[in-house]
């Protein structure tokens, strides 16, 4: 029977509550479900003691998680909206992020950061962006941007028994899509990406709810005669630079794509590595695709128009390969 992305979530979190005593959830309204109901019901099978309620202060739901991991349990705290882990940075980046290197190994924060980003219509420019690249510049802490409702289940588990601060980051306009969940499936290693798709001709580097554009996309270049491989990152700290090379010097044409704005974005970041690197496997200029260097626009229309899409990245494959 399939399930949605929120489901999965949401059954992730139920069986590692039941794994695990030292699993606790963490966050505003999360008791009650949630911003977006993924722990619906999960209070009121494992208590109110795991499943606690927070005043609406994000630095202090940081705080709260980092302190409880230190002391060796393993939170797992929401934040409704990537927008608003901006209150919790000082946190994540000078605390969660340090406390392995600066105790020498002796002290670990295993915790979760659940939180949402994307656009997913008409929540505009406070509550849309993807603001991922932020936290990639961060030793430390390891950033998961999950494609499917499958991969979020697994990667959400392996996050919660990771051992070290982890940013899960779940987009909205996934939490609708249905699949199956397989009987006996491996979980996804952390820092492990995924071909999606195999093909020879160019590589569409991408994650999170873009790897449905690329693989839309893949569909209608491939009635053009072009073969598209689509990488999954799946992670994006750790970076899985060995898949994404091996896929490289197969096809020798680079397409990278995600939501969030060109500008200092991941797709940046593997640009200059993949230029670095394999300069000399390189056929065609690597091309990036992404949002346009706008805030989110309330309106529908003009969301579309600065948000990428499977057209976008069709044309990106066409050039190329011209």
């Amino acid at each position: 029977m399939s399930q949605t992305y929120i489901e999965l979530l949401r059954r992730a979190l139920d069986e590692e509550l039941s794994l695990d005593p030292a699993v606790h959830l963490l966050g505003e309204d999360v008791a009650a479900g949630g911003a977006f109901g993924v722990t619906k019901g999960l209070a009121q099978k494992h208590g109110a003691r795991r499943v606690r309620n927070t005043p609406i202060s994000e630095a202090a739901i940081a705080g709260l998680a980092t302190g409880a991991a230190l002391c060796g349990l393993r939170p797992v705290l929401e934040i409704m909206f990537i927008d608003f882990a901006t209150l919790a940075l000082d946190c994540l980046v000078n605390q969660s992020a340090k406390y392995r290197y600066m105790s020498g190994g002796q002290l670990a924060v295993p915790m979760v950061v659940r939180t949402q980003a994307g656009a997913a219509g008409g929540a505009a420019a406070q509550h849309s962006q993807s603001l991922e690249s932020w936290f990639i510049h961060v030793p430390g802490l390891v950033v998961v941007a999950p494609s499917s409702p499958v991969e979020a289940y697994g990667l959400l588990k392996r996050s919660i028994r990771l051992g070290d601060p982890v940013l899960f980051i779940e987009h909205k306009r996934l939490y609708a899509l249905r699949e199956e969940l397989p009987a006996n499936l491996p979980l996804p290693d952390i820092g492990r990406a995924r071909v999606a798709r195999a093909g020879c001709d160019v590589t569409v580097i991408t994650y999170s709810a873009m790897v449905g554009s690329a693989l839309e996309a893949a569909d209608i270049v491939a009635g053009q005669g072009l073969s598209a491989e689509v990488i999954d990152l799946r992670t994006l700290t750790p970076l899985d630079m060995q898949t994404v090379a091996a896929s490289v010097m197969k096809t020798h044409r680079v397409v990278i794509a995600h939501e969030a704005v060109r500008n200092g974005g991941v797709g940046a970041e593997i640009a200059a590595r993949l230029a670095g690197e394999l300069f000399d496997e390189l056929d065609a200029p690597i091309t990036r695709v992404g949002c346009r260097f706008a805030p989110i626009p309330f309106a529908p229309e003009l969301e579309r128009a600065v948000l990428p899409g499977t057209a976008d990245i069709v044309r990106a494959v066409q050039a190329a390969c011209a």
